[in-house]
């Protein structure tokens, strides 16, 4: 397999998104962090979780509807072992969000309780939606509040200033920029945020992606790869070069007979990040 494709990417407004965040933390009484199904370490940032510090945190793992049932399962149990609250959620159909307002007040039944033995029960509860680019964020927050209340985009770098929305359930929510950390120290890591989107294509060599990738679903995912692209299983398996089968089983040939290997590239990429494929988990809650 080729050497993993380098990322880095962490350009001004992401530094003063995270100076945002910090300043923000005081006006909220909990923060839901956006994580994706698929990666849902490689989506986590290590750097805002070091600034949340103490607030209650409600885990959303987005794009369920994009990965393994089973895997994901396995993300929520491991968690909930950690002593996070977790929600699944299916951000094209909604499902799972309508257990979102009862899992804020059950993440801080103990504080409402002393502000209801206030006289207080009817103050809005705030939320601060934390999470990297392209992550769902906007996403989720449009079927919480069940309007376009957020901007999103299938593109990282769409939020980009303080929003506040308010949702159902006596809650409001403060949408913040994607931000990634300024260094992504694993390799793989930073990969498979390149894999879902959450990196910018522009900065990126796409043809070294698409290698990468193809290499990664044809090990992990032989059978989705070979159906989605009339290939035979074994040949996925046993191949070098998983992307060039599919630049010449779809007849992708430029000038000169050579395999148009940028235009497979861009075809796996969008096809993968849509969930043409299949639905795939790319890390493992065993490790």
């Amino acid at each position: 397999m080729t050497e993993p494709v380098k990322v880095q990417w962490f350009p001004g407004h992401m530094a003063k998104a995270k100076r945002g965040i910090a300043e923000s933390l005081k006006l909220v009484d909990a923060a839901v962090e956006i994580l994706d199904a698929r990666c849902p370490e490689a989506s986590r940032n290590a750097d805002i979780l070091k600034t949340l510090g103490a607030k209650p945190r409600l885990i959303i793992l987005s794009r369920r509807d994009l990965a393994e049932p089973a895997k994901t399962e396995a993300w929520v149990r491991r968690y909930r072992a950690a002593g996070y609250a977790v929600i699944e959620a299916d951000l094209k159909s909604g499902r799972g969000t309508e257990k979102f307002a009862p899992a804020v007040r059950e993440l801080l039944r103990e504080k409402l309780e002393k502000l209801g033995a206030k006289g207080q029960s009817g103050r809005v509860i705030r939320v601060m939606v934390i999470g990297i680019p392209n992550v769902g964020k906007s996403t989720f927050i449009n079927r919480i509040a069940g309007r376009r209340a957020a901007a999103s985009a299938d593109r990282p770098g769409v939020t980009r200033g303080k929003q506040w929305i308010t949702v159902p359930g006596g809650i409001e929510l403060l949408d913040t920029p994607g931000v990634l950390p300024p260094k992504i120290e694993n390799p793989e890591a930073g990969e498979y945020l390149a894999f879902t989107g959450a990196v910018r294509d522009e900065i990126l060599d796409t043809e070294a992606l698409g290698t990468r990738l193809a290499a990664k679903l044809a090990e992990s995912y032989p059978e989705l790869l070979a159906a989605r692209y009339k290939l035979e299983p074994a040949d996925v398996k046993a191949s070098d070069d998983p992307l060039a089968l599919i630049a010449r089983r779809r007849g992708f040939i430029v000038s000169g007979g050579e395999l148009d290997m940028l235009r497979a590239a861009n075809i796996l990429l969008d096809e993968f990040r849509g969930g043409v494929i299949g639905r795939v988990t790319l890390e493992s809650a065993d490790g």
